[in-house]
């Protein structure tokens, strides 16, 4: 019979226990801090209808990186993201929650693009945000960054210190409409902007886009700054003032890593206000690692009642996986999480053995058992080395007549018989 692949579709990630250790603790420290300031967990549904996921009106043309289906006479789609779910989630039960609404979800999503470095099929994505009916204050962005900014700082000794850099979509609105510019102008600016560092002829591509007048305008913004527009127009002088209350909100905050880039556009056409995006200082080759914005008209197409939010989103899996792939992250502290390895020396040990083991994890310490009992000593001591316990406890016929304990230090060889009670006690130590 001819054996199946082994090796896993394009985009799809497997890794290996240890790994997996180290990604399951940054999650559980992460989320720790998003439970810490109040954000509710939600587990969504991983597909939706068709018409959730899609929007014609889309310019980023999401629906071309999804994957959609149909089943009898309903098209469907697996989510690319959370906010789009969130949106549907709120605007479904308005008269079941207490606003504003804060929530977070930790979850696969799914993106039919082609594969490559740093981007996934299938990826574990981190989102929280902050929604409100007709009005959301402004200080929520602040705490959206600030409140990821310290989930971030829960995994440092992992991944690193983050810098943070902040954008504001209002700005460039203002600016387009100063400069006199149409829709699909602003739109294909707005592209230009966002890939401003990957592209060697920004410049010339404004240029073609926009026309050497606003092209120049428009570059003056990177070189002589922001706040050479004051006074340019109402709009835009609210802007700025947008731009730098919320940097003096950020420092209140105890936020000193964020700095204003106001080529952060992010990709989404839903961001209306504030974006901003995460950087590791230590790996800046990662790109973005984390990133949101302020979207205020998302959620129009699920209800009439006006839904304003903030979010943001960590691309969990490219961030953990790039990191864990290039050995980048110190896994020692995940290489021993078994503290003992119970070896039973024959089937008659078998019954006393499943009580020890009962005991102990009862006693909260992580025991793995040896069943095959009538498999040598040997055998059974080298599994306890191969799955780097940090103790064998041994039961023969003597110890289960004794009802005690050969206890094993698996690192000095040192070897002590014990009653149950005070096995126990030693595990425990640390």
């Amino acid at each position: 019979m001819e054996l199946k692949p082994t090796k896993t579709l394009s985009g799809f990630i497997e890794l290996l226990p240890l790994q997996q250790r180290c990604f399951d603790e940054c999650a559980t420290r992460m989320q720790r801090v998003l439970k810490t300031a109040g954000f509710a967990h939600l587990d969504l549904p991983a597909i939706e209808r068709a018409e959730v996921l899609t929007d014609k009106d889309n310019w980023d043309e999401i629906e071309t990186q999804m994957f959609l289906f149909q089943k009898g006479d309903t098209k469907m789609g697996l989510r690319y993201d959370g906010t789009v779910g969130l949106s549907r989630y709120v605007a479904g039960h308005l008269n079941d929650l207490a606003f504003p609404f804060r929530a977070y979800q930790f979850a696969r999503n799914y993106r039919g693009e082609r594969p490559q470095r740093g981007r996934y099929r299938e990826f574990y994505q981190m989102d929280l945000d902050i929604m409100g009916i007709d009005s959301l204050s402004e200080n929520y962005d602040a705490e959206i960054v600030a409140t990821l900014a310290k989930a971030y700082e829960s995994v440092a000794e992992f991944i690193g210190p983050v810098s943070i850099r902040v954008g504001n979509r209002r700005f460039w609105n203002a600016m387009f409409e100063k400069l006199g510019l149409n829709s699909e102008q602003c739109r294909n600016a707005f592209v230009l902007i966002d890939k401003k560092d990957k592209i060697p002829d920004f410049y010339d591509g404004l240029i073609e886009t926009v026309g050497k007048k606003a092209a120049d305008e428009i570059n003056k913004v990177f070189s002589d700054g922001y706040k050479t527009f004051a006074g340019g127009s109402e709009a835009l002088d609210a802007a700025i003032e947008e731009i730098d209350r919320f940097m003096n909100l950020l420092d209140s905050m105890g936020i000193k890593n964020a700095k204003i880039d106001l080529g952060i556009m992010r990709g989404h056409a839903y961001y209306t206000g504030i974006v901003f995006e995460f950087f590791l200082d230590n790996f800046p080759e990662l790109g973005a690692v984390g990133g949101g914005g302020r979207y205020e008209d998302l959620a129009s197409k699920f209800s009439k009642t006006r839904i304003i939010g903030v979010g943001a989103a960590v691309g969990f899996s490219r961030l953990m996986v790039a990191l864990l792939d290039e050995n980048k992250i110190d896994l020692s502290k995940f290489e021993n999480p078994i503290r003992a390895a119970v070896l039973v020396m024959g089937q008659a040990q078998v019954p006393y053995a499943m009580g020890v083991l009962a005991a102990l994890r009862d006693a909260e310490i992580v025991a793995v058992p040896y069943l095959d009992a009538n498999k040598k000593f040997k055998n059974q001591i080298e599994f306890s080395d191969k799955i780097k316990a940090d103790y064998s406890i041994i039961i023969g016929d003597a110890e289960r007549e004794s009802e005690m304990l050969a206890v094993k230090d698996m690192k000095s060889g040192e070897q002590k018989n014990l009653n149950l009670s005070d096995a126990i006690k030693l595990l425990k130590l640390r």
